[in-house]
């Protein structure tokens, strides 16, 4: 048994134009089939499709109190395309953002409801993942959560040191996962979670007590009991969401 990584999943007071934001700066498309839920995805995107990734913008009165420890990371192919993804980005609404990152080739911005975010320079390792270069985890422990998400997920791992772990999907498509270590609380602004699902006629249930077995712990954000995912945290305490997928 493994999960798929479905998406990353970000709070908003309007999903519907922050949605609008993330479509034209990742050009995927939005589409918004439920009150208080904007889905951004790669264009031609059939659910369920265990190869694509995407975005899941969700409406919360205060998003300002929501304190995960994860960004997106945007992949750029030559400096000048860099220098134009900023400009476009910010005259979409983004605002550059000093998190006392310092003298780094890449660029910090903002989503127009404060999300931070990066524009990287140009890396190899990115060339080929599409506009969405990775989801980036911070932690105390990399090589900890490369056990935990490898075994949780069908991600592989592809590299893992006391500093950083990556992992991406068995198929080498669409963003990686990055865990890196820099222990400490959440900072402000960072408001993205991961959603991951069971492959469709498997059991979400099997698949939420195999995550216990390998350290995953129940988590309460609100969720009520009515819902149909299940919220869990990892071993650090990073909330995530087991969808449920029907056969």
């Amino acid at each position: 048994m493994a999960l798929w990584v479905v998406q990353a999943n970000l709070k908003a007071r309007d999903d519907v134009a922050l949605g609008r934001f993330w479509a034209a700066a990742l050009g995927w498309a939005a589409s918004s089939a439920q009150t208080g839920a904007t889905s951004v995805v790669p264009a031609g995107f059939r659910w369920p499709d265990p190869n694509a990734f995407g975005l899941d913008i969700i409406a919360v009165p205060d998003p300002g109190l929501v304190r995960y420890r994860a960004h997106l990371d945007l992949a750029t192919t030559s400096a000048a395309e860099q220098e134009a993804l900023v400009g476009r980005l910010v005259d979409l609404g983004a605002t550059p953002a000093d998190i006392g990152q310092g003298d780094v080739p890449w660029t910090v911005l903002a989503d127009p409801e404060g999300n931070l975010f990066c524009v990287l320079e140009p890396r190899d390792v990115y060339r080929d993942t599409g506009p969405l270069a990775a989801v980036v985890v911070e932690c105390a422990d990399p090589r900890a959560m490369a056990r935990f998400w490898g075994s949780a997920t069908d991600w592989s791992v592809l590299s893992v040191t006391d500093e950083i772990a990556q992992l991406r999907s068995a198929q080498r498509v669409g963003p990686y996962l990055e865990f890196i270590r820099r222990p400490g609380d959440p900072g402000a602004g960072k408001r993205v979670h991961l959603d991951v699902a069971p492959y469709p006629g498997e059991s979400q249930e099997a698949e939420v007590a195999r995550l216990r077995t390998l350290g995953a712990t129940d988590a309460d954000v609100g969720q009520g009991p009515d819902v149909s995912w299940k919220v869990l945290a990892d071993p650090e305490g990073n909330e995530f969401c087991v969808l449920a997928v029907s056969s």
